[in-house]
């Protein structure tokens, strides 16, 4: 069977590489975007994945944006919420919209993409819900108070949704990466990165298909006793 799933944030970075190796295992993908159509295009002409663009933050969008990939590929039986955005800056000077976009954007969006996709996977007796966490929402991250709670609430959502669905076999599982080679790190300094490794016991940063090979187990038949759980991939720099 020929499963649909879907991929927010799934034309970039570790979203790419999901979107990139669900459709290797077999699955039609949809792969969400929030803006540049110039490269979101160039990714589905070269991948034979399509995409679909939507704001994660805006619920009505979402509900909109599921319908449209219903009405296209079928109903979704994978989701993986990856879709994030990071603003930094020390509380005493972080702005109300700074907190609101990266809570809207990071956590409330796990909320709506999941509620769109939950009552048909409920009907088919099946489902993979998979959210990307962060190691930063484990630990937390001086300057990232935003990032951080969106993380950890990622976490929390992940344990109560899993305990909801599994007798529906839905499972509901999260990922928690450490640093990741990806082009947010593209324009870091060499000292920056030089720092950066010297924190990680294993000596570099992660791949994005170290990420997405995770995420296809976990989207397997293979992992179907596996829910509630936060896989976390950080090369040795921190332990929960």
């Amino acid at each position: 069977m020929t499963r649909i799933a879907l991929v927010t944030g799934g034309t970039r970075g570790i979203g790419a590489a999901i979107s990139i190796a669900l459709k290797s295992q077999g699955c039609k993908v949809a792969a969400t975007y929030n803006s540049n159509t110039e490269k979101a295009n160039a990714f589905a002409k070269e991948h034979g994945i399509d995409v679909f663009q939507w704001n994660v933050a805006d619920a009505a969008a979402c509900e909109a944006g599921v319908k449209e990939v219903t009405e296209k590929l079928g109903s979704v039986d994978i989701l993986i919420n990856n879709a994030g955005i990071s603003k930094a800056a020390m509380s005493h000077k972080m702005t109300i919209e700074q907190w609101d976009d990266v809570i809207r954007t990071d956590l409330d969006s796990v909320f709506y993409m999941t509620r769109c996709v939950l009552e048909s996977m409920r009907e088919k007796a099946f489902g993979r819900i998979i959210s990307i966490s962060s190691i930063n929402g484990q630990k937390g991250e001086m300057g990232l108070v935003n990032y951080s709670a969106a993380k950890a609430g990622v976490l929390g959502f992940t344990k109560a949704l899993a305990q909801e669905t599994a007798r529906k076999n839905i499972t509901v599982n999260a990922i928690a990466p450490g640093y990741i080679d990806t082009e947010i790190l593209a324009d870091a300094s060499e000292d920056f990165l030089k720092g950066l490794i010297n924190k990680i016991p294993v000596g570099r940063l992660g791949t994005v298909e170290e990420i997405s090979r995770i995420v296809t187990f976990l989207a397997s038949e293979d992992a179907g006793f596996i829910t509630g759980s936060t896989i976390t991939a950080n090369g040795g720099q921190y332990f929960i």
